[in-house]
């Protein structure tokens, strides 16, 4: 199954969102290079929010074109097999952590945003550290920093707030 393929599918699994979620559908159904960075009308990306539950924080990046404190997310690659991979493959690259898992139930939440490159149609899922986790920065980050839950509204943008909201929602069903 190519990774376009395992898109729609996630996507069509995913439940809340409906009319972005119909957004993201449509684009891939308009779009079959819709998943990489060539496709100028925008494309799929999948990040991962690193949570330590345990400890009640999140990992974020400083991001390095942006100046932003985000989530660790990206482009896919001709290498990922599935969307879920594409997005621990972004948290375990720009965290620096082995190990992460991804949170069970599929993505938490979906976010579309125009960055300088596209609009980007953000597939997002969380990411578990594991326990005695240590980050090391990336090339991709200025800064990588944990954060309590109750700290990330007054350093990071509304979707990574919805992002957090979501996946402690997730955390606690």
């Amino acid at each position: 199954m190519s990774l376009h393929d395992d898109a729609v599918l996630v996507l069509k699994g995913y439940e809340g969102q409906d009319e972005l979620r119909q957004v993201y559908l449509d684009h891939l159904a308009t779009h079959p290079d819709g998943m990489w960075k060539a496709c100028g009308d925008g494309h799929i990306t999948a990040s991962a929010l690193v949570i330590d539950p345990s400890r009640e924080r999140v990992l974020l990046t400083l991001h390095r074109k942006l100046r932003m404190w985000l989530q660790m997310g990206g482009h896919c690659e001709p290498a990922d097999e599935t969307l879920a991979r594409a997005a621990l493959r972004e948290g375990t690259e720009e965290s620096g952590i082995a190990g992460l898992t991804l949170l069970p139930g599929g993505p938490v939440r979906l976010d579309r945003h125009h960055t300088p490159c596209a609009w980007h149609l953000d597939v997002q899922y969380a990411a578990l550290a594991p326990d005695g986790a240590v980050e090391a920065i990336s090339d991709e980050s200025l800064d990588l920093r944990w954060f309590a839950y109750d700290e990330v509204r007054s350093v990071a943008d509304d979707s990574v707030v919805r992002l957090l909201e979501a996946t402690r929602a997730r955390l606690a069903t």
